[in-house]
Parts: structure tokens; C-alpha cells; sequence
């Protein structure tokens, strides 16, 4: 009805957040794993040195986040 059949015929994009993106591009799939990494290493080592209590708990949970992250590209299928 008023030309508009067409449209819905259309299938629309799918979204895709920015991150998604950068995963099906390997070069980019693989510098973002490095990333993480550097830092999962360097927050180990402010682990380890282990000052205060607060740090070590915010550090702490700062390290499960990024261990989460890392499964989750690990996961991820690049095309």
C-alpha cells in the first residue's frame, strides 16, 4: 500500500557493535588479543608486588574481567 511494500521486503542490516568489526578482521582480531594479554601480565605483576588490600581487590577484579574478555575473542569465529 503506498509503494511501501517494497521496503519490507528489504532485509535491513544487521547490527554490529565497533568490536564485532574489528573481530572479523584477523590482523586486527590478533592485535587486540596481544593487547589484552600485555595487560593481564601487567596487572600479574602489580598482583604480585601486593601493597595495599583495596588495590589488590580492585586489581583483582580488574583481572577476572580481562580473563573473561580474552575467553570471550577466543571464542569469537573470525571470517
Amino acid at each position: 500500500m503506498f509503494g511501501l511494500e517494497k521496503q519490507k521486503k528489504k532485509k535491513e542490516d544487521e547490527f554490529q557493535f565497533d568490536i564485532e568489526k574489528d573481530l572479523g578482521n584477523s590482523a586486527k582480531s590478533k592485535v587486540l588479543k596481544q593487547k589484552i594479554e600485555a595487560r593481564i601480565q601487567k596487572i600479574k605483576e602489580i598482583l604480585r608486588g601486593g601493597e595495599k588490600k583495596e588495590e589488590f581487590d580492585q586489581y583483582g577484579a580488574l583481572l577476572h574481567g580481562y580473563t573473561s574478555v580474552l575467553k570471550v575473542l577466543s571464542r569469537f569465529k573470525t571470517k
